[in-house]
């Protein structure tokens, strides 16, 4: 996918409905320096937003990340471009899955942790002094 290309297409689209960026943004929920973003091409919409442009300018969302029109014949074959490429710029590994769910295991359970350390160190130290008092 060529964000330049997509985010022209976008700017061209908005431009036939006779609509600014900030009134785009205002139709779709998203600033005017939002809108901007994706036709310089920086950033690609979320697909909630590709289907909300898709509605409003009544093209697919297969021609918008396409960043043209496209002929029946070509839909196809830029639909599974499309879906590869998407597919490819958002899935993670299973190494990067796993990499994941363990750092934000660890995040998630580390007060637990020392919580628990603390205890086991206060009930070792209790077990000491009461040893040493009756001695």
């Amino acid at each position: 996918m060529d964000l330049v290309q997509i985010g022209k297409f976008i700017a061209e689209l908005r431009k036939e409905q006779e609509l600014t960026q900030e009134q785009l943004g205002e139709k779709i929920g998203v600033t005017n320096k939002t809108v901007s973003r994706w036709e310089n091409g920086n950033y690609l919409p979320p697909s909630d937003v590709l289907l909300a442009m898709s509605q409003l300018f009544d093209v697919s969302v297969n021609e918008i990340l396409s960043g043209k029109r496209l002929l029946a014949e070509e839909y196809k074959e830029a639909a599974e471009t499309n879906l590869t490429q998407t597919l490819k710029a958002s899935s993670f590994s299973l190494k990067e899955r796993i990499d994941f769910y363990k750092a934000k295991w660890l995040k998630e359970h580390i007060s637990i942790m020392v919580f628990i350390g603390i205890c086991i160190i206060g009930v070792a130290l209790a077990g000491v002094v009461t040893m040493i008092i009756n001695i």
